[in-house]
């Protein structure tokens, strides 16, 4: 793991010992109270209680976490604290702690698509149990952070997810939790976009190349938009340039039944269909949501392809802004069945 630019950091520890570590972390530097304190407004005082439990067994973790520990930066720690105590909250059915912890606007989209918006993932919380994820990663921008892994889903299936978190009033709420089902990562990269093989002719791209149905709110979602549509036309246009410009050197896409591709891979795959000629057709926006925060902002979107050679699906991008540029820094689509 790296940093990827100044404000931007990244960390990844494997399975539930981040946990420990993080707050072993926090309390050899003396920051626990800085991390109740962050999570105070959005936790019961049960919960609470159960945090400041971790964080004095933390305190007495091996040695050998300790040196790891050091790499953690404080502006992930509440993040981890955020997410860790959202996953127990869902396990033990603790309703209220999760609403605490769930921003108004917030949606879990399951491996299969469906979308739960915030009042019936509440109602059926247990449901939604997950064991603890494995090869976490967190990367905060801003105001903005995601949560990244996998793990095993309440259908038994190994999953990617991503949280999104954001800062609201203070304190770290969770946006959005979606699933996708993936892959292996070393099957071959799919080429994403191609139109069937007998497609005659090129699909013109209306939606979202010239037109998407949503109504901006911001000069900063302006700039958003038309940053996603500069990326869709150069897909359509096999620019692999262009597209690399409006996309961040982390970038991963991960879609349903699909291995994940990085940026390096996503442009050869532009350039193959350039020299292969290929049609390519992108998804239409039939819904969509953008909440930015500082520099960092979320893109939900359900989305069909005008040839129906795949299923709808749903799709989350982060985006982050940089040198006065947005740049999209992954990408998650869902099949929806």
């Amino acid at each position: 793991m790296h940093c990827v630019a100044a404000g931007d950091r990244e960390i990844g520890l494997p399975g539930a010992e981040f946990v420990r570590v993080a707050m072993a972390w926090a309390t050899q530097k003396g920051k626990s109270a800085a991390i109740v304190a962050t999570l105070q407004p959005a936790m019961h005082w049960a919960g609470l209680g159960a945090l400041i439990a971790v964080v004095l067994v933390a305190a007495f973790a091996l040695p050998r976490t300790q040196s790891t520990a050091q790499t953690i930066a404080g502006d992930e720690t509440p993040v981890l604290a955020a997410d860790v105590a959202l996953g127990e909250a869902v396990r033990a059915g603790d309703k209220t702690m999760a609403r605490r912890l769930l921003a108004l606007q917030f949606s879990f989209i399951d491996a299969d698509g469906k979308n739960h918006v915030r009042r019936d993932f509440l109602s059926d919380l247990k449901s939604h149990a997950a064991p603890p994820a494995g090869d976490v990663k967190v990367r905060v921008y801003g105001a903005l952070a995601t949560v990244t892994g996998h793990r095993i889903s309440p259908g038994d299936t190994e999953v990617f997810f991503l949280d999104i978190w954001a800062k609201q009033k203070g304190s770290w709420r969770a946006l959005l939790m979606q699933e996708v089902v993936t892959a292996m990562a070393d099957a071959p990269v799919a080429a994403v976009g191609d139109a069937p093989p007998t497609e005659p002719t090129q699909i013109e791209c209306r939606n979202p190349c010239q037109a998407i149905p949503y109504r901006v709110r911001s000069p900063a979602e302006q700039e958003i938009v038309l940053t996603f549509q500069a990326i869709e036309k150069a897909v359509v246009a096999h620019d692999a340039p262009e597209w690399g410009k409006h996309v961040a050197n982390e970038f991963v896409r991960y879609g349903t039944g699909q291995a994940p591709i990085t940026k390096s891979e996503r442009i050869t795959a532009i350039e193959h269909q350039k020299a292969a000629n290929s049609t390519i057709v992108v998804g239409e926006i039939e819904a969509m949501r953008l909440a930015v925060y500082g520099d960092g902002a979320a893109m939900t979107a359900l989305q069909t392809l005008p040839d129906n050679s795949r299923p709808p699906y749903r799709a989350a991008r982060i985006w982050v802004r940089r040198n006065g540029q947005w740049q999209m820094a992954i990408s998650v689509h869902t099949d929806v069945k």
